[in-house]
C-alpha cells in the first residue's frame, strides 16, 4: 500500500505565530494557512481538526461505498460531514459523522448496518479509536 505525506510549518509563538499545512502534490495539492485564532477561535484559515474531519468524511464515504458495493448495491451518491469537537486540553473530544446516501433498492436496515460497519472499520475511524465517534446516517431517495 502507498505511503502518504503531509507537511506543516509553524513560525513564531503559539499566540502570535502562523503556519501552513500542505498535502497532496501537483496541481491538486492543498496548502492552507492556520493560526491560533483559526484553531481555537473563529479566525480565518484552516486548522488540524478540519483536516482530520475532511480525512474522516472522505474515508467513511469511500468505505461505505465499498461495503454497499460488496453487498450487491450500487451507491449513486454518499455525502458525509464530519464535525470535530475540540475541548479543553486541547483535546478532540468527539466526532460526529452525518451522512446521506442515495442507493437504489436498498432497505433501511441493510443501510444502517453498512453505515455502522463503515464507522467502525474505515482506517481513519480506527486511527481515531480513542475518540468518541457518533453516526447519523440517512438513506435518501
Amino acid at each position: 500500500m502507498p505511503t502518504r505525506t503531509a507537511k506543516a510549518v509553524w513560525t513564531g509563538t503559539l499566540r502570535e505565530g502562523q503556519g501552513t499545512m500542505k498535502l497532496g502534490s501537483g496541481p491538486t495539492a492543498y496548502e492552507g494557512a492556520y493560526t491560533s485564532a483559526s484553531r481555537f477561535e473563529e479566525g480565518p484559515g484552516t486548522n488540524p481538526e478540519e483536516l482530520i474531519g475532511a480525512a474522516h468524511a472522505g474515508c467513511f464515504s469511500m468505505f461505505l461505498s465499498s461495503v454497499l458495493t460488496n453487498a450487491g448495491y450500487t451507491p449513486t451518491r454518499i455525502s458525509t460531514t464530519a464535525t470535530v469537537h475540540l475541548g479543553v486540553g486541547p483535546k478532540i473530544t468527539s466526532i460526529e459523522l452525518d451522512t446521506e446516501a442515495q442507493v437504489p433498492n436498498l432497505d433501511e436496515k441493510t443501510f444502517r448496518e453498512a453505515a455502522e460497519e463503515s464507522k467502525n472499520k474505515c482506517p481513519v475511524s480506527q486511527a481515531l479509536a480513542g475518540t468518541e465517534i457518533r453516526l447519523n446516517a440517512k438513506l435518501v431517495s
